[in-house]
C-alpha cells in the first residue's frame, strides 16, 4: 500500500473518536464479546481518565491521540500525551531530564505513548488487524515528526510489547529493558497446587501468612461486575488516598474516575476488600484481561499482619486459578513480591531522543542497564521460592 495515502491526525480528547473505532484499533479480540487483552487501552478506559480529569489541563498529562486514517477508515492510533513532568510514569527518566538540563537543554515538554498511572504491559501501537505493517510505520513516523515539528525533546514509549519493542529497535528507535515481578499461572488446579511447587520452607511460610491474614478478626470478599457497590468506592477511595498521599504525595485518580469507572468497566474489575465490625478497613483492587489479571491499588486504615500479602497476592493468585487466566502482574517494584511467587520479568519501553549527542550518550546507559537488568533477573530467579527443578524448567 501506499504510505502517502495515510492521513495522520492527533486529537486532543478521546470525545473525537468512535468507541468503535478506537476499540477496532485498541482491541479487535474483543469483537466476539470477549474480554479485551488488558482494559487500559480501551476506549472506556482512557474515557474514564480524561472524563474524570485524572488528566488533562493541570494534571500535566495533556492527551494528544495519535491517530492514522486510510482511506477515511481509522487503521492505526496511540495513546499520546504531552508531559512537563515524569510522575505516573513507573519507567524513570527523572537522571536523563536533568542531565538534559544540566547540559543547557529544555526536557520538558517531552511526549509519552502511554497508559497513565498504569505500569502494566500492554500493546502501544493500536492497530486494525490486516494493517499491522503499515499502522505502526505511521504511528512511529507520526510521534516522531510531531515532536521534531514542535522541538520536543523525547518520545517515550512505556511498557509496550517485546514484539513491539524489537519492531521499534528495527526502525531505529531505542530499546530498553526494565523489571518487575509476575506470577505465572503453570496450570494449577488451586493454590495447593502452587504451593506444591514451593520449596517446603516456602510453602510453610505462605501458609503461615494466609492463616495470620484471615485471622484479622473480620472477613474478606471480592466483588465483580454487578457485585459492586457505590459504598465499596466510598471505602476504597479512603484507602487510595491514603497511599497514594504516601507515595506520590497526592493521589493520581480523582474520585469521579472510581465513579465512572463503576459505570462503564464493573465487568473489568475485581476489588477486594477486608471488613471488619461492620467497617471495610482494607482493600485491593484488580483489572481484569483476556489472560492477565492486573494488580493496581491497594490501602488500609488498619494495619493486620499479611493482610497485604493476602488481598494483593494469594488472593489475586486465587482468582486467576479459578479463571484460567496465564499470569498476575502486580505492579512495579517490590522484591518482597519474589518471596510469594512472583517471579523477575523483562518489561520494554522504546525510546526517540532528537539531540544526536544526547541520544548517542543515552544508548550506551541502555547498552549497560540491559546487561544489569539481565543479570539482576538472573540472579532473583535463583533467590525464588520454586523448587529448583521448577526454576530451571521456567528458565
Amino acid at each position: 500500500m501506499d504510505q502517502a495515502q495515510i492521513e495522520i491526525q492527533v486529537l486532543g480528547s478521546l470525545s473525537q473518536i468512535s468507541a468503535q473505532d478506537w476499540d477496532a484499533c485498541a482491541c479487535p479480540e474483543a469483537a466476539d464479546g470477549g474480554r479485551p487483552m488488558d482494559p487500559f487501552t480501551t476506549h472506556r478506559f482512557l474515557s474514564a481518565l480524561e472524563e474524570s480529569g485524572s488528566v488533562g489541563a493541570g494534571t500535566g498529562w495533556q492527551p494528544q491521540y495519535l491517530t492514522a486514517y486510510l482511506d477515511g477508515m481509522m487503521i492505526a492510533a496511540a495513546p499520546l500525551y504531552a508531559k512537563s513532568h515524569s510522575q505516573g510514569e513507573y519507567i524513570f527518566d527523572h537522571n536523563w531530564a536533568h542531565a538534559y538540563e544540566h547540559a543547557g537543554g529544555r526536557y520538558y515538554p517531552k511526549l509519552q505513548v502511554a497508559v497513565p498511572f498504569t505500569p502494566a504491559t500492554g500493546r502501544r501501537f493500536l492497530v486494525r488487524p490486516g494493517y499491522e505493517g503499515i499502522g505502526q510505520s505511521a504511528l512511529v513516523q507520526g510521534m516522531v515528526q510531531l515532536a521534531a515539528d514542535n522541538n520536543v525533546s523525547t518520545v517515550h514509549v512505556t511498557f509496550c510489547t517485546e514484539a513491539e519493542a524489537e519492531v521499534g529497535r528495527e526502525i531505529g528507535l531505542m530499546h530498553r529493558t526494565t523489571q518487575q515481578f509476575h506470577w505465572l499461572n503453570d496450570s494449577y488446579a488451586d493454590f495447593d497446587d502452587f504451593l506444591a511447587a514451593l520449596s517446603s520452607r516456602k510453602r510453610k511460610t505462605l501458609r503461615k501468612e494466609r492463616r495470620q491474614a484471615n485471622d484479622f478478626g473480620g472477613t474478606i470478599q471480592m466483588f465483580t461486575g454487578d457485585e459492586l457497590r457505590p459504598e465499596h468506592w466510598d471505602a476504597f477511595w479512603m484507602f487510595y488516598q491514603d497511599t497514594g498521599a504516601r507515595k506520590w504525595g497526592s493521589p493520581y485518580l480523582t474520585r469521579q474516575f472510581f465513579e465512572i469507572a463503576h459505570d462503564t468497566m464493573a465487568d473489568d474489575m475485581a476489588l477486594v476488600l477486608a471488613e471488619r465490625n461492620g467497617a471495610y478497613v482494607a482493600g485491593a483492587l484488580n483489572f481484569i484481561g483476556r489472560e492477565t489479571l492486573f494488580g493496581r491499588y491497594w490501602g488500609c486504615i488498619e494495619h493486620h499482619a499479611c493482610l497485604h500479602f493476602e488481598l494483593c497476592y494469594y488472593r489475586a493468585i486465587d482468582l486467576a486459578i479459578a479463571e484460567g487466566l496465564h499470569r498476575v502482574e502486580a505492579g512495579a517494584q517490590g522484591e518482597h513480591k519474589l518471596a510469594r511467587g512472583y517471579m523477575p520479568t523483562q518489561t520494554h519501553s522504546l525510546h526517540w531522543v532528537g539531540d544526536p549527542g544526547f541520544a548517542d550518550a543515552i544508548a550506551r546507559y541502555l547498552e549497560a542497564e540491559r546487561e544489569a537488568i539481565d543479570q539482576e533477573i538472573e540472579l532473583l530467579t535463583d533467590y525464588g521460592p520454586f523448587k529448583k527443578v521448577d526454576v530451571e524448567e521456567q528458565q
